[in-house]
């Protein structure tokens, strides 16, 4: 369907915007089935496809092998892959949906479904969570329902969990990682090196990884949520201790400084040997295969759970819907359905070192290989997934300034948080 002349115009006003307030406006232009359009399908036709984790030239060259192989069983279909990034993602598809011309297939990240589902962007997949939960573990597939509903299926995980350095807590006579978020602080002081005032070693690196995707976590070992009953619950007294514990460490403690690292630096400082622990990216493995082998040759590094009221991780991750708009609906939920399966998902997870969404992957050569992803995945059953209302991606852009205020001094933790469900609350009450 070609857009009218006020879809053009909207578009245009859209992408002046931020990526957030693009996605929530245009997904309210354009939703629901196209005009003239059963949904259903021929047994053939053209599949537009856009992916983010595929975009490297190893990812294209392995795509384009799988969609050979999905050819042999769907001849009558050609797929034409979109490649992008994920900074990229929000606005093409925003494009694409205000345009009038969605991908048949968006390949999309957790937390972005109810926000898309809610404006009737997404084709219900027709499948429920307990069918699926026999592929998967049941945390992840949450990721893709709203509203009861399936939208989505998960293709590959990532998570943040936190990892050590064996060695370094060797030398210090330590023998296990911590039980708990109140003994990692007080290993992590004992681990911590300092010279004239320098800091050499932080105990733990808090502040290489995403700062939202390093508080979640902790938040959620300390017992807060994120929403309860769709009300922001993330300036709850539990939340506040999880944020008042990174605060303690970069401003109390003095275990890491901020500006010690980020999340551009070429090699995080667990790799360097810069720091003890980390709350961390599982694909740090990869990192050091490249940048510090004797580490994996040596089995120096590990991970554990992230514990306080209850042991965490961060699960993120990408999801494959089907527009509701699509015209080869059909085709393409056949699309979602190879892209998630035994056959994709681990070959996409290795070329990104990720987690294969799919439980049969657990005992496959890249899974016992790679430790960090083998234990995450052993350990999915304490994975939390950000997001969960339909307003979560503009409310997401608002944590990193509020976490921090806190870190910088400027407010207290109590007072970020409590600020930060003020902006949410206004978020959702202007989408509602």
């Amino acid at each position: 369907m070609p857009p009218t002349r006020s879809a053009a115009l909207s578009r245009r006003h859209f992408l002046g915007l931020g990526t957030a307030a693009v996605a929530g406006a245009a997904l309210a232009a354009c939703g629901g089935p196209a005009p003239n359009s059963s949904g259903g399908g021929g047994g053939g036709g053209t599949l537009r496809m856009i992916t983010p984790i595929f975009d490297r030239s190893d990812g294209q060259k392995l795509l384009e092998s799988l969609i050979a192989d999905f050819r042999k069983t769907n001849p009558g279909v050609t797929v034409q892959p979109d490649y992008t990034s994920y900074s990229k993602l929000n606005e093409k598809l925003t494009t694409s949906i205000v345009g009038g011309m969605p991908y048949d297939v968006m390949l999309i990240g957790v937390g972005w479904i109810p926000p898309f589902a809610k404006k009737g962007v997404l084709a219900d997949l027709e499948t429920s969570a307990a069918e699926l939960g026999k592929v998967y573990n049941s945390r992840v597939v949450e990721a893709g329902v709203y509203d009861g509903r399936t939208y989505a299926r998960p293709v590959v995980l990532d998570t943040r969990l936190g990892i050590y350095r064996k060695d370094i807590l060797a030398a210090a006579g330590i023998t296990a990682p911590p039980k708990d978020l109140t003994e990692l602080k007080d290993m992590a002081k004992e681990l911590t090196v300092r010279k004239g005032g320098t800091l050499q070693r932080a105990g733990v690196d808090i502040l290489s990884n995403d700062i939202r995707q390093t508080f979640l976590p902790l938040m959620w070992a300390f017992g807060a949520d994120l929403f309860k009953d769709g009300k922001p619950a993330f300036d709850s007294p539990e939340a506040i201790d999880a944020l008042q514990w990174m605060v303690d460490v970069v401003r109390n403690d003095r275990i890491e400084d901020y500006g010690f690292s980020s999340t551009s630096a070429v090699a995080a400082p667990l790799t360097q040997g810069r720091a003890a622990m980390a709350v961390g990216h599982n694909d740090l493995w990869r990192q050091m295969e490249a940048a510090a082998p004797d580490l994996i040759k040596e089995d120096k590094v590990a991970g554990f759970t992230l514990n306080q009221a209850r042991p965490a991780m961060f699960q993120g991750g990408t999801l494959a819907t089907v527009a509701a708009r699509s015209s080869h609906r059909e085709e393409a939920k056949k699309l979602v359905e190879f892209l998630s399966s035994a056959q994709v998902s681990p070959q996409a997870a290795q070329q990104r070192g990720n987690l294969p969404a799919v439980n049969s992957a657990a005992d496959s050569a890249y899974v016992k290989d790679d430790k960090l992803v083998g234990f995450a995945m052993q350990n999915l059953d304490h994975a939390f997934s950000e997001g969960g209302v339909p307003s979560w991606l503009e409310i997401r852009d608002e944590f990193k300034p509020a976490l921090e205020s806190a870190l910088l001094g400027r407010t207290t933790p109590a007072k970020a948080l409590q600020g930060l469900a003020e902006k949410a609350r206004a978020i959702m009450a202007k989408d509602a």
